[in-house]
């Protein structure tokens, strides 16, 4: 532990916090439900590293009547302590994102505080278990609502605001909760569905697993593994069961060679993270198409890790053709030939497809997707783009008809389902400290046009003198009272 540790980083916190606190005074009137209820001004489904940030800058612009939720337990929020399968995260160490440009709350600053700038020189790239850790000392220090084990089930319009229903999954209790806004803070998975090509859908589960499930990687020593896919996660998947003691990984690749180029470190740089949105349609399709078109390379790291080990084996243009089981195994059908395997692990990506929630029934159907706003040129068209949604320009839904779902507009999406609309964001660490404030710049600016007639009437009621001449009643008040009711703000 590093003389004052975390206790004297946090004490640097408070004070950095306390710098940029101005203006302080909250400015969002309370409202109530027409039962008598107090109505959140924003809910955010969702506490891990996207919820955080958004609650973060929330918090900063005085929309501090918020809530978080999540369905996990607490610690296992987001990707990293489950299906999460590598040892690092992939992108560089200086990345920072939920800190939101305060540099006493970066993970270099909380990593120095406890290990030390020795070991920060030295450290290559972050474990995601630090990651994890770092994410709840950020949502402890903030001080920022999170539930846990409170699972968001769907939501629906309430006269004006929104009816969200959430299940206690600890006790089974149902509760609904009204609320004027709505993020979905849920990562990758909750946009659509893991692919799995049908060749292997039709297998007995028994056989197969996808790389977003829990793998039982024991049961896999001594076993032949084939892996389909060519990403980062197939490859971390294949790394973990060869170190789980499989007899054999062999990872199969469609394509002739693998994609060794990381075009997103190319598109790192303020003018695409920032700006990307502001693109025309023609621009914004032709950019994602072409980078969604290619396998995100993976880092020197993560082939090392699965290639060292004596039993790894690389197919590639071995696209699994037909997959059947015979005596306990499949045989892999592929241009190069058949292989046979005992277990199959697909890491063959992810389709986004709102429909297939169920916690957006009722919304899905409502949403403008791209494929509804815009119809790309001969050679560029791509169905599974057209899926994605089609935003507005701080990520809240659009209506696939005008006037049919006019409360979409209080629903907002932080997810991998933004990508077409935003480029990386809603799922991406680099383009968070970008992504976040757009979005947080859109609900302040919603709650304050909402509320323009009522701080108009403050307005014009307003009528705090900043001092009193003499003879009037109160001269002698202390001063003290007085700065505090300046200080309390109009709604405080």
């Amino acid at each position: 532990m590093i003389e004052g540790g975390l206790a004297a980083l946090e004490r640097r916190v408070s004070e950095d916090l306390e710098r940029i606190a101005y203006p302080r005074s909250a400015w969002v009137p309370p409202r109530t439900g027409v039962d008598g209820r107090p109505v959140l001004d924003v809910l955010i489904v969702g506490g891990g590293q996207g919820g955080i940030a958004i609650g973060h800058g929330l918090m900063r612009a005085r929309v501090a009547n918020i809530r978080i939720v999540d369905r996990a337990e607490r610690g296992l929020e987001g990707p990293w302590l489950t299906y999460a399968r590598m040892a690092t995260l992939r992108s560089p160490k200086e990345v920072n994102g939920p800190d939101l440009d305060v540099p006493s709350l970066t993970f270099q600053a909380w990593f120095e505080a406890q290990r030390g700038k020795d070991a920060w020189a030295t450290l290559n790239k972050i474990a995601k278990e630090d990651w994890a850790d770092y994410l709840l000392w950020l949502r402890r220090v903030l001080a920022l609502p999170v539930g846990n084990g409170v699972e968001f089930r769907g939501v629906e319009p309430a006269g004006g605001l929104l009816r969200a229903t959430l299940l206690h999954r600890s006790d089974g209790r149902v509760e609904t909760v009204l609320a004027r806004k709505l993020v979905l803070a849920t990562g990758i998975e909750a946009s659509g569905r893991w692919w799995t090509p049908p060749v292997v859908e039709t297998l007995d589960r028994r056989y197969w697993a996808h790389t977003g499930e829990a793998i039982d990687f024991a049961a896999l020593a001594g076993r032949r593994v084939a892996v389909l896919g060519a990403g980062a996660s197939a490859f971390d998947n294949a790394a973990t069961a060869l170190e789980a003691g499989a007899a054999e990984v062999a990872v199969y690749c469609r394509r002739p060679a693998l994609q060794r180029v990381q075009p997103f470190k190319w598109l790192s740089f303020p003018g695409f993270l920032g700006h990307f949105a502001e693109l025309e349609d023609a621009w914004r399709w032709r950019f994602m198409n072409h980078l969604l078109s290619l396998r995100e390379a993976f880092p020197r790291e993560t082939w090392e890790r699965a290639a060292r080990h004596p039993g790894f084996r690389l197919e590639t243009g071995a696209e699994w053709r037909r997959c059947e089981a015979a005596d306990d195994a499949v045989r892999l059908d592929t241009p190069r030939g058949v292989f046979e395997a005992d277990f199959l692990i697909v890491g063959t990506g992810f389709d986004v497809d709102l429909p297939r929630r169920p916690e957006l029934a009722g919304v899905a159907e409502h949403v403008a997707l791209w494929s509804d706003r815009y119809t790309p040129p001969a050679g560029e068209d791509n169905p599974r783009l057209g899926r994605y949604p089609y935003l507005g320009s701080t990520y809240e839904f659009l209506e696939k008809q005008p006037g049919a779902a006019p409360w979409l507009r209080h629903l907002r999406l932080f997810t991998y389902a933004t990508t077409v609309s935003f480029g990386p964001s809603g799922a991406s660490i680099n383009a968070m400290k970008f992504a976040a404030p757009r979005l947080v710049a859109g609900i302040v600016r919603d709650l304050f046009r909402e509320d323009v007639e009522t701080h108009w009437e403050s307005l014009r009621a307003y009528d705090l003198p900043e001092f009193l001449l003499p003879g009037e009643e109160g001269e002698t008040a202390p001063v003290k009272p007085v700065l505090d009711r300046l200080a309390g703000g109009r709604f405080g």
